[in-house]
């Protein structure tokens, strides 16, 4: 395969010695799995994926956002670990996405599971404009769209596509989509942010924006990965190191409630 020299000069900046392994990592298969429970049958996914999305506080009862949905893996996990009085929405922009997404729910999930998910299409990074909108969710999973370099370093297309643009434009609209979430979700909620990146621009970045923005109304309740390396914020588990999970970043936030709305 044909080397794009900006993405190994630019990744080798970031990871320094430890790049060459960590590239032959993503080169080789993702450690999937049969993911099964509380399903109609198995789905294969990366155990990163299920341990992103599993993360996640889930309420007794509520509605779940699915911010960023498709392909439906982390739907399923939430769909198949939350409470029957609980409801999930599903989100995803676009349709040809969307489509994809119904087709792995319909598959999936059991009748009476799929009666709780609801599957929509709006834009979750500009639903924070909308004040209607503020406090509705009680748990939110954003997966948000990002570099996903195990595709870029396995698709000579998409390889030689490549531009140092890449990273910054998806930063910028992660902090859209995680600023947007924030709004969205109930005080007393949690949130994950998720993404495939191994970029701390794409990752910790984000999650820096927000905690200085918001300062007093949110705290991070950092999960606790045996398989993860520590940053600033999250967790960060690299194939590597993982036997072959990920990469997947994960950082959980709980919205503090206001002591005017306790003493309301």
């Amino acid at each position: 395969m044909k080397e794009n020299l900006a993405f190994e000069d630019y990744y080798r900046e970031i990871w320094g010695s430890r790049w060459p392994s960590l590239r032959e990592s993503l080169l080789s298969p993702a450690a999937s799995i049969p993911y099964g429970e509380g399903l109609a049958k198995p789905y294969l996914m990366d155990r990163g994926s299920v341990l992103a999305a599993a993360s996640l506080r889930l309420p007794a009862a509520g509605i779940i956002l699915d911010a960023c949905a498709a392909p439906g893996g982390k739907s399923l996990v939430l769909a198949s670990r939350m409470a029957a009085d609980a409801a999930l929405l599903a989100n995803e922009l676009s349709a040809e996405r969307r489509r994809r997404l119904v087709n792995v729910l319909d598959e999936y999930l059991g009748a009476e599971k799929r009666r709780q998910v609801t599957v929509c299409g709006f834009d979750a990074g500009k639903q924070g404009g909308r004040k209607s909108e503020w406090n509705r969710f009680d748990a939110i999973l954003l997966d948000a769209p990002c570099s996903s370099e195990r595709h870029v370093i396995q698709s000579p297309k998409a390889l030689a596509e490549w531009t140092i643009a890449r990273p910054r434009s998806l930063a910028r609209r992660q902090w859209a989509l995680l600023s947007a979430a924030f709004l969205l979700l109930k005080p007393g909620g949690s949130l994950v942010y998720a993404t495939c990146a191994l970029t701390p621009e794409e990752n910790d970045g984000p999650v820096a924006r927000l905690l200085n923005k918001y300062a007093g109304e949110i705290a991070l309740d950092a999960p606790d990965f045996r398989e993860g390396e520590k940053t600033a914020y999250g967790s960060l588990i690299l194939p590597d190191t993982a036997d072959g999970m990920g990469p997947m970043y994960v950082a959980r936030f709980r919205k503090n409630i206001k002591q005017d709305t306790i003493h309301a």
